[in-house]
């Protein structure tokens, strides 16, 4: 069976972009943060609830995915502006087809060292169980898609380890930290695609956000593991053509190149497939031979093993709280 191509939408407003992915009967993906509302306090921006309003203008198109919108508000607002609460709220309020849990993403520009991949794999774990009981609560459960992160191939693996018992047979799992990533090498897209069809459970497919056409025909040997990509590249393009030939942005323009990149990447889906060699594995850095350093190291990963546990917030890695429980643990060492 081909990998699906779901189209990433910018908003829900009807109109031509709308008007086509209907025509087209793509499914679609849209962010969270397309459904929010926004006010001005104090001159800046503050978040303040979801407009919903325009999902009704969803129900003629084949299927509406929901993404949690982490990378996004990372880079825009340095985190999330909702709580987890709030967004499972949003997810029960319409029939979406799968709901994305909440994860903390790991793309170079949001996670700048080894250190902080790690921690941020650690929370997404949290957001998992959180968004999952939730879930449950609200009887969404069978829609929700769960998220793994991570940078290397091994840190899917860990990612996929810590939330293993909540997947279900049958169901599709989120891979996380994609779009920006290159399809060769020890940490490229596909070394982490290879690695993951080795472990994923008997009958679970992977969804990829934000992975780029030109990936397809590497991807598609491994096409029995992968049900789906996103994707909203079409959009870069359409912006492109409007600066370069000076002329609008208009929506009537982005319908026409929205409906030839979908086009196009279903086509990609049945070239013929192209093999690359197997990765090496990435090596590891040497531990460090610094006692303090070992110490902030050491508290790093007890506070992640307490925030994957639930016995800590997976907002609670500060600078702060890690020096004061480093220490401890380098007074305890000398």
């Amino acid at each position: 069976m081909a990998i699906q191509i779901i189209l990433g939408l910018p908003h829900l407003a009807n109109g031509p972009i709308l008007q086509r992915a209907v025509m087209l009967q793509a499914p679609v993906l849209i962010s969270a943060n397309c459904l929010s509302r926004w006010r001005k306090a104090d001159g800046w921006r503050e978040w303040s609830g979801w407009r919903t309003g325009t999902l009704a203008n969803a129900r003629p198109l084949a299927s509406v995915d929901l993404d949690s919108a982490g990378y996004t508000m990372m880079v825009r607002y340095g985190g999330l502006p909702w709580s987890i609460a709030d967004y499972m709220a949003l997810a029960a309020s319409w029939p979406f087809r799968r709901i994305s849990s909440v994860d903390y993403c790991c793309e170079e520009g949001v996670a700048h060292d080894r250190e902080e991949v790690l921690d941020r794999i650690a929370r997404t774990t949290a957001t998992n169980r959180e968004c999952f009981a939730r879930a449950d609560d609200l009887a969404i459960r069978d829609r929700l898609m769960p998220v793994l992160q991570g940078r290397v191939p091994d840190d899917y693996v860990r990612s996929l380890d810590a939330i293993g018992g909540l997947i279900l047979p049958g169901t599709v799992v989120g891979i996380g930290s994609m779009c920006r990533r290159p399809i060769h090498g020890p940490e490229g897209l596909i070394a982490v695609v290879e690695r993951l069809t080795r472990i994923l459970p008997i009958g679970v497919k992977a969804h990829l956000f934000g992975v780029k056409g030109d990936a397809l025909p590497y991807l598609t040997p491994f096409a029995r593991w992968i049900a789906s990509i996103d994707s909203q590249g079409w959009g870069v393009g359409v912006r492109q053509h409007a600066l370069r030939h000076r002329i609008a942005k208009t929506d009537a323009l982005g319908a026409d190149f929205m409906e030839r990149w979908y086009r196009t990447q279903c086509a990609r889906t049945l070239e013929t497939p192209r093999h690359l060699p197997e990765a090496a594995a990435s090596t590891p850095p040497p531990p460090t031979a610094d006692p303090w350093e070992r110490a902030i190291a050491q508290a790093r990963a007890e506070i992640r093993a307490l925030i994957e546990s639930g016995d800590l917030d997976h907002d609670e890695i500060t600078t702060g709280w890690i020096e004061t429980w480093a220490a401890e643990i380098y007074a305890d060492a000398a």
